[in-house]
């Protein structure tokens, strides 16, 4: 990454997202925090909108009039939650793909002709499937053929995805070699996949509205859902609390402040997760000062977004269309 940022000042940066259903706060604050990061340090940032792979895993039952709907939503919720759009582009993959279809559709074939159906099927985590899948549909087997594809069409310098999606890129690196690419290769930058909020969820899943926080979802909604969330006692490993606190709270804010009485032991501002996370283990935090620090937080985060799909008619009409696809 370094010796890219040395040798070309503003290199390109992408990561794509299937407009598939409401938005968390995984996807909404950390991916602001992390275009930030990128565009601060020169990068360009795309956000491939992957409508067509949407259709392909079969979101909203493949409409594409649905899956446009449920984009344009998303696009304006990262608008309302602030991030900073100076060097951001959403491009649309139905309509780029149409409008240079000879260069993309050769890309996505000769992927396909360098690799076996074996190789492919071990990028089925990208998609959320399992490899062993014995019901694996055609279609998908497309998908990873044309996301490495993607890398190069749109010329990134950089693919900034989740853990989740490191087989399909680790495809586009092993195609660089075996077709001789070598000056074209990405750098990898792979974001921490947050967990839900109920034990044992790795991943944080908009299919079980209890799991996640959303982005518009209700103060209300957010004190609830952090109430009910898995926060053993001094247990930092598979703490779904200390994850969003350590990853969210810290990268974003720099500080937690945990507001107690003086007989709880006063309020306190940590100015380190290292510090926060040792109270915690000692006993000296209590998981219910913690939790009602972490929906304080969280509520203040998102609560420009919240005032955005109140106020504006546009964006308002919008949320509810996507939420009338929820059972979809």
């Amino acid at each position: 990454l370094r010796s890219l940022l040395e040798r070309k000042p503003h290199p390109v940066a992408y990561d794509g997202f299937e407009p598939s259903g409401r938005m968390h706060i995984a996807q909404g604050i950390l991916k602001s925090v992390n275009v930030k990061n990128l565009t601060d340090a020169g990068c360009t940032f795309i956000f491939w909108v992957a409508d067509w792979f949407a259709m392909l895993n079969n979101k909203l039952g493949g409409d594409l009039v649905k899956i446009r709907h449920v984009g344009e939503y998303m696009i304006e919720v990262w608008k309302a939650a602030g991030m900073r759009l100076d060097n951001v582009k959403f491009l649309w993959s139905s309509d780029e793909i149409n409008s240079r279809p000879n260069e993309y559709w050769t890309l996505v074939m000769d992927i396909a002709r360098q690799n076996n159906v074996a190789r492919i099927r071990r990028c089925a985590q990208i998609m959320g499937r399992n490899e062993a899948e014995q019901e694996y549909p055609a279609a998908q087997t497309f998908y990873p053929c044309m996301q490495c594809a993607d890398v190069f069409f749109l010329q990134a310098d950089i693919c900034q995805l989740g853990m989740d999606q490191r087989k399909v890129n680790m495809l586009a690196l092993e195609y660089c070699d075996l077709v001789g690419r070598k000056t074209d290769k990405p750098v990898i930058i792979s974001h921490h996949m947050l967990p839900g909020l109920l034990r044992g969820q790795e991943k944080m899943s908009k299919s079980d509205p209890a799991s996640a926080i959303f982005m518009e979802d209700t103060e209300a909604d957010v004190v609830a859902k952090i109430k009910k969330a898995w926060c053993p006692p001094g247990q930092v490993d598979g703490n779904p609390c200390l994850e969003y606190v350590k990853h969210l709270v810290f990268v974003k804010n720099g500080e937690m402040i945990v507001e107690r009485t003086a007989d709880n032991g006063g309020t306190r501002i940590y100015s380190t997760y290292a510090e926060l996370e040792q109270d915690y283990v000692d006993g000296a935090l209590h998981p219910a000062d913690l939790k009602r620090a972490l929906a304080v937080t969280i509520n203040t985060m998102i609560e420009p977004v919240r005032q955005h799909f109140q106020q504006d008619a546009h964006a308002r009409n919008l949320l509810n269309i996507v939420k009338s696809y929820q059972s979809l």
